[in-house]
């Protein structure tokens, strides 16, 4: 089992997108991301999430806002993937260049339209409709496919 974070950075109308280039053997090569990242040994949730931002992009995170939580079974390498997904607001604003990726503001109106995992269409529409709730999805993979996915939202 794999625990991860993944956050969703905004100022301004705009969502800091990880577009995946540079990376040798990556499972989301040519995919746009949010921040994402694995927990280390007795991290929080919440620690994670603010080490992978300051790592990934040189941002300095506070509160960072959870807005749900995705169960994806057997997603890769035959492991369960539970990751906790953020809206992160309040941060600092000097950003670093990854030799992994490239770094872009991207206008709100135009990140589904980006090249990303197809479940990424799902909760992000939720995160945006469903403003005062926490979700909670399941989705199913196989062989890179999306084949199923549900969402509760509390």
């Amino acid at each position: 089992m794999k625990l991860a974070t993944l956050g969703y950075i905004h100022r301004d109308n705009q969502t800091l997108m990880l577009h995946r280039t540079k990376k040798e053997n990556d499972i989301h090569e040519g995919k746009w991301n949010g921040v994402w990242g694995k927990f280390d040994a007795g991290e929080t949730p919440e620690e994670c999430m603010i080490r992978e931002i300051e790592e990934e992009t040189g941002l300095i995170a506070r509160d960072p806002i959870l807005k749900g939580i995705i169960t994806a079974p057997m997603f890769a390498k035959w492991e369960d993937w539970y990751i906790f997904v953020y809206e992160i607001v309040d941060f600092s604003w000097e950003l670093i260049e990854c030799s992994e990726w490239d770094l872009e503001w991207i206008d709100d109106d135009r990140v589904l339209w980006l090249n990303l995992w197809e479940w990424d269409r799902y909760f992000m529409e939720w995160m945006q409709e469903k403003k005062d709730q926490i979700f909670s999805g399941k989705f199913v993979y196989e062989d890179g496919n999306l084949i199923s996915h549900t969402g509760v939202f509390h």
